[in-house]
């Protein structure tokens, strides 16, 4: 199929590209820009007036519920979701029903994504057998299986020297281990940031203590095994400094911060809201301010949904017996566009975020724009705005923070591969 996008602002982070210019695909590649290319005609025209028209965001932890957990998410609605959020490309962790231990598991979620045809989909392999902590995975197989790195997703390893053995097995592989640093004794329990506000509501707290001294573990592991590590979520201010002297130092790292964190902070909780309990726990206004101090400076790579569709029951329970976690697929981008706006970040940087830096987390050459790659697009409007509403969420889980807000920025097309998998007035957000 030829398409041409017309009449749109064209945006590549990655290449310092913000131009007004139609693009032309052809066979599933980026054919050209500015001009047609010699003979080209189009079999569908996307009129991006008025629109941005960049890379396909890159998401580095979506959550997809399969395989064990379909009562919360299928793989259908949540790439639905996904697609309708202009995401090309996401990453899933492993704690799946069983965790993605196995070859064959990581297999078959890669044929059934395949099959949808939609968003390209890159497991995360289980760092350690059932995620368990104890034994390490077979990471070579794995990796030959289509993970794109190791992680324990939230599960915490609690034995030293098996993280010591996965960073020097990952080390000799060239493999990324991914790492959600929490002390698993500092929080145990915990379900809101030690703060007024817990305090206030008589909530058990998770310190920023327990988040600072596992990471302090992991940087001086990884510069003793020389392993490349990818932080997640990180969401403490004093975190956000150690990785910033970290690689100032050269060390081989690189951070990622959910999107809710950038927005909000403990006193969001109210009066024990459960679509404000996350994980990592919102922290304290100062951290969220560092938060993003740390993007404006490049601390921070990228920008993730933190993704965790969760059902009606998992959240109409008390706070502290309530499923964490909040859906976002659908709200990366505008809630990216919202940060930019307020801290007044140029929009290639505020894209740089969710489109080439965590495609080169994952080690891909996708979320640019370049002539004779793979033509992921996502056209978005910044201007039109929609509302967070349960009936016009694609996603299965319809928890988050964000419930009634009116959002900015609204896709309009989202292309994988040269092929339309999302077009605005058939099934997007606000299309009811």
């Amino acid at each position: 199929m030829k398409i041409h996008i017309k009449n749109g602002r064209l945006i590549d982070p990655k290449h310092g590209v913000d131009t007004r210019a139609d693009l032309f695909i052809a066979a599933g590649k980026i054919a050209a820009t500015g001009s047609a290319p010699a003979g080209f005609q189009a079999s569908h025209v996307i009129d991006a007036s008025n629109c941005i028209v960049c890379p396909g965001l890159v998401d580095l932890a979506a959550r997809l519920r399969e395989p064990g957990f379909e009562y919360k998410a299928t793989l259908e609605s949540e790439m639905n979701a996904a697609c309708a959020g202009g995401i090309t490309s996401l990453a899933c962790p492993p704690d799946t029903d069983p965790p993605l231990d196995e070859p064959g598991l990581v297999e078959m979620l890669k044929f059934r994504a395949m099959n949808l045809n939609q968003a390209r989909v890159y497991p995360v392999g289980a760092m350690t057998q059932k995620l368990e902590g104890a034994r390490l995975t077979e990471m070579a197989e794995l990796r030959d299986a289509g993970c794109v790195g190791f992680s324990q997703a939230d599960a915490p390893i609690t034995d030293t020297q098996v993280l010591v053995r996965a960073l020097e097995y990952a080390a000799t592989f060239g493999f990324t281990v991914w790492l959600r640093p929490q002390d698993a004794y500092l929080a145990k329990g915990g379900v809101a940031h030690d703060g007024f506000v817990a305090t206030r509501l008589g909530l058990p707290a998770i310190p920023t203590s327990a988040e600072t001294v596992a990471l302090a573990t992991i940087l001086l592991l990884a510069r003793e095994t020389g392993a490349r590590v990818h932080l997640c979520r990180l969401s403490a201010a004093e975190s956000l400094a150690m990785v910033r002297t970290a690689k100032a130092a050269g060390l081989n790292v690189s951070c990622d911060v959910g999107i809710n964190h950038v927005h909000l902070s403990e006193t969001d909780i109210g009066y024990f809201d459960t679509n404000y309990h996350l994980v990592p726990p919102l922290r304290g206004l100062r951290d969220r301010d560092a938060i993003r101090a740390a993007l404006a400076d490049g601390t921070v790579d990228a920008l993730c949904s933190d993704h965790t569709p969760v059902d009606e029951d998992g959240k109409q329970m008390p706070f502290g017996e309530s499923e964490p976690g909040a859906t976002g697929l659908e709200l990366l981008l505008p809630l990216t566009l919202k940060w930019a706006r307020e801290s007044g970040t140029p929009l290639s940087q505020a894209l740089a975020c969710i489109t080439h830096q965590p495609a080169h987390i994952l080690g891909l050459d996708t979320g640019h724009l370049a002539i004779g790659h793979a033509a992921d697009i996502c056209v978005f409007d910044p201007e039109a705005t929609w509302k967070v509403e349960p009936g016009v969420l694609k996603s299965q889980g319809k928890n988050t923070p964000f419930l009634g807000y009116e959002m900015q920025g609204k896709v309009h097309a989202t292309l994988v591969d040269g092929h339309v998998v999302f077009e605005a007035g058939k099934n997007g957000p606000g299309q009811r």
